[in-house]
């Protein structure tokens, strides 16, 4: 599925959509950004309830396809500027990490 289906099926607030287009390809769920850095795959929805502008490099460095923020966070501004220059895809949700995954799990 696309970032903006998958914003679609979250009724996730789009935080900043570099790339609507994107394909997400697997899931991915953790907070230890060093154990993200190192296990993350490429092409994949990374949910978090990190929001510090460290989140914009792992992302980057894991080419993630994009940030969902769960339980409501939402990050700084500074983080968010960081995504728009750096073309990461970040969303937002009420839902939390699980059921954010059940939920994609079950869209297909």
């Amino acid at each position: 599925m696309t970032v903006k289906t998958l914003a679609h099926k979250l009724n996730a607030k789009e935080l900043n959509l570099a790339d609507p287009n994107r394909e997400v390809e697997r899931i991915y769920a953790g907070d230890l950004l060093s154990h993200v850095m190192g296990n993350a795959p490429s092409n994949c929805v990374w949910f978090t309830v990190m929001t510090n502008v460290n989140i914009c490099a792992v992302a980057t460095l894991t080419d993630c396809s994009v940030i969902v923020v769960c339980e409501g966070c939402i990050p700084d501004q500074l983080t968010l500027e960081r995504a728009k220059t750096q073309g990461i895809n970040i969303l937002s949700t009420v839902l939390t990490i699980s059921e954010a995954i059940v939920r994609v799990h079950n869209a297909g």
